[in-house]
């Protein structure tokens, strides 16, 4: 302990007593204390720095702010500025608004503690932000790194969940962009712990998956490893049966490929185009050009927020965090979306197809061709 003048802040009650007992101080008056001081034990406290003193006392403006000075022995707090004496003065009252200036190190702040500037809440080395501890800008949660958050914990922007280090998301621990689930490592996930992307299930590791469990692409089922399946658990792919480790079945545990029964093993029957049997092999099917160009077929649209109608806003809120939404297009709609932008060279590989009726193929994809 040692005599030496230390300048600083004191808070008091609205009635100008201290926190823990009901001394009645005065502005511009000396006071002393007989006896050893410790600090937070004994003696008169105070801080050197003016928003240590709310971690004390309540941010209200209706508690009383001094300007005091330590004139006689004084003990330190190792942990922030706390100061006790056995001597103080207190000095003049200041303003509220004198107050916002010396609890903060930035500027314009109605909280406390702030390092940045335009905050009303407290604790924030960013800027205008109304929640506490955000080193980033603009945000109403708290502990953000990220900007433009209403959540917690965000080192992303633009999210009002919580944990996110992606972007635009409205769930939690997210670290892809725009999803509105949680737990996301992909991006545009409604869905729950998808490391795929625009996904509306769970657990997801595939893309465009509505479904669950799913490590292949574009499937409305479940723990499916293959891609489009609207069956569970296919490891095959274009499947709407189940339990298919064969490709294009609509039946159930099948192992051979373009089976509408079930248990069928023929691997490469002959394939039926508009309703007629053809002599062309479902495996010469795979390798077809008409095949090539319908696997760029998608069922899924990412509409932006500005060209969404208010009927979509409506039926999805959480557009504003994720700047639009996945919107699921009828089969019909993805060929409409598909047809236009194939060559005229693309087009006549549909019409030469064998057995290739128009009227059908316009009823199945809308295309008058």
């Amino acid at each position: 302990m040692e005599n030496k003048t230390i300048k600083g802040y004191k808070v008091f009650k609205p009635d100008f007593t201290a926190k823990d007992n009901n001394f009645q101080y005065a502005e511009n008056t000396e006071y002393k204390h007989n006896g050893p001081i410790k600090i937070c034990a004994s003696g008169f406290h105070f801080c050197i720095k003016a928003q240590h003193c709310f971690s004390y006392y309540d941010f209200n403006p209706e508690n009383i702010v001094c300007e005091v000075e330590a004139l006689g022995k004084t003990d330190m707090h190792e942990q922030d500025s706390k100061v006790c004496t056995d001597h103080i003065r207190i000095g003049r009252r200041l303003t509220w608004a004198e107050v916002l200036v010396v609890a903060n190190d930035g500027a314009n702040n109605t909280g406390h503690s702030n390092s940045g500037n335009w905050n009303s809440g407290d604790r924030n080395s960013g800027n205008w932000n109304s929640g506490y501890w955000n080193s980033g800008n603009w945000n109403s949660g708290d502990r953000n790194s990220g900007n433009r958050n209403s959540g917690y914990w965000n080192s992303g922007d633009r999210n009002s969940g919580n944990s996110n280090s992606g972007n635009w998301n409205s769930g939690n621990w997210n670290s892809g962009d725009r999803n509105s689930g949680d737990s996301n490592s992909g991006d545009s996930n409604s869905g729950d712990s998808n490391s795929g992307n625009r996904n509306s299930g769970y657990w997801n590791s595939g893309d465009s998956n509505s479904g669950n469990w799913n490590s292949g692409d574009r499937n409305s089922g479940n723990w499916n490893s293959g891609d489009r399946n609207s069956g569970d658990r296919n490891s095959g792919n274009w499947n709407s049966g189940n339990w298919n480790s064969g490709d294009r079945n609509s039946g159930d545990s099948n192992s051979g490929y373009r089976n509408s029964g079930a248990f069928c093993i023929d691997n490469n029957p002959f394939l039926i185009l508009f309703d007629k049997p053809t002599t062309i092999r479902v495996r010469e099917w795979e390798n077809h050009p008409v095949h090539d160009v319908m696997r760029k077929l998608d069922p899924t649209l990412w509409i932006p927020a500005y060209l969404m109608s208010d009927k979509e806003k409506a039926a999805n809120p959480k557009y504003e965090t994720t700047d639009g939404y996945l919107k699921t297009i009828s089969m019909k709609d993805a060929w409409k979306n598909l047809w236009p932008n194939l060559s005229d060279d693309k087009k006549k590989l549909f019409t030469s197809l064998p057995n290739f009726d128009a009227a059908k193929f316009k009823e199945i994809t809308g295309i008058d061709a």
